[in-house]
């Protein structure tokens, strides 16, 4: 039996760690190829930005209804809404200035439900000025007694009343959804994202600076979280196609106010 030299048994003993290293490099490099992002989803991520924000604008609008949260600036005052909505109406809340108040709308009409503090604080600096410039100083006194009657009460907007076209917008479905789903400027993808545990893909107008709409992956491509331009409010929008109860008040929660309403 002939001897195995030293140095031969060393050159094999490198070229089996060679061969070794080489085998687990193969192996390791297969592992870290990359995933496909868009696998096993709705396959929108595939498409280009601007037919994403097509499809996401139809799946929208093809469903009866549903709900968004966050807050909106507009004329500069800031507005934070959780409403649901459906083609024929809406209801929830709205809080502007610190005050909060009750908004529902059906078919054509609208109705405001808030506190005393709401209805005196809108009519109140207005009517004290006016008492004050006629020299009655009981106008605070009227104030708070017609305040009193309006609480917790579904007041009904009159549709000639400047409170009418200003919270009209946010019940109406078709045209808040229109007014806020679109994004400025040059559209563009912008990665893959996760909403409240749902895949999703963003796009961006000009870079972000034009918008930035979360878009799903999972199921129909309904939007779920929108940036608007300008620093101009977050949106988010869930229940798509969840039904929910919308009807008038009884008469007896309900007050027609007749006339122009306290500013509020």
């Amino acid at each position: 039996m002939t001897p195995i030299s030293q140095g031969r048994s060393r050159t094999a003993a490198l070229a089996r760690a060679v061969c070794v290293l080489l085998v687990t490099g193969m192996t390791l490099t297969g592992c870290s190829e990359e995933v496909d992002p868009n696998e096993g989803t709705n396959g929108v991520g595939r498409l280009t930005a601007d037919e994403i924000q097509k499809r996401t604008l139809t799946a929208a609008t093809s469903v009866e209804t549903v709900r968004l949260h966050g807050s909106v600036v507009t004329s500069g005052s800031t507005y934070k809404l959780d409403m649901r909505l459906k083609p024929e109406g809406g209801i929830g809340s709205v809080t502007a200035g610190g005050q909060t108040f009750r908004l529902l709308k059906v078919d054509d009409e609208l109705f405001l439900k808030a506190d005393a503090d709401f209805w005196a604080n809108g009519k109140g600096d207005k009517g004290a000025t006016e008492g004050e410039a006629a020299g009655d100083e009981g106008g605070g006194t009227s104030d708070t007694a017609a305040a009193g009657k309006l609480a917790e009460k579904y007041v009904k907007v009159p549709e000639d009343d400047p409170s009418y076209k200003k919270f009209i917008g946010f019940a109406d479905k078709d045209v808040l959804l229109g007014a806020l789903l679109t994004l400025h400027g040059k559209l563009a993808t912008d990665g893959h994202h996760e909403q409240g545990g749902v895949r999703c893909i963003r796009i961006a107008g000009d870079q972000g600076s034009g918008g930035t709409l979360d878009v799903s992956l999972e199921g129909k491509p309904y939007p779920l979280r929108l940036v608007r331009a300008g620093k101009a409010g977050t949106l988010t929008f869930s229940a798509w196609g969840s039904d929910f109860a919308l009807e008038k008040p009884a008469e007896s929660e309900t007050l027609d106010y007749g006339a122009q309403l306290p500013a509020s």
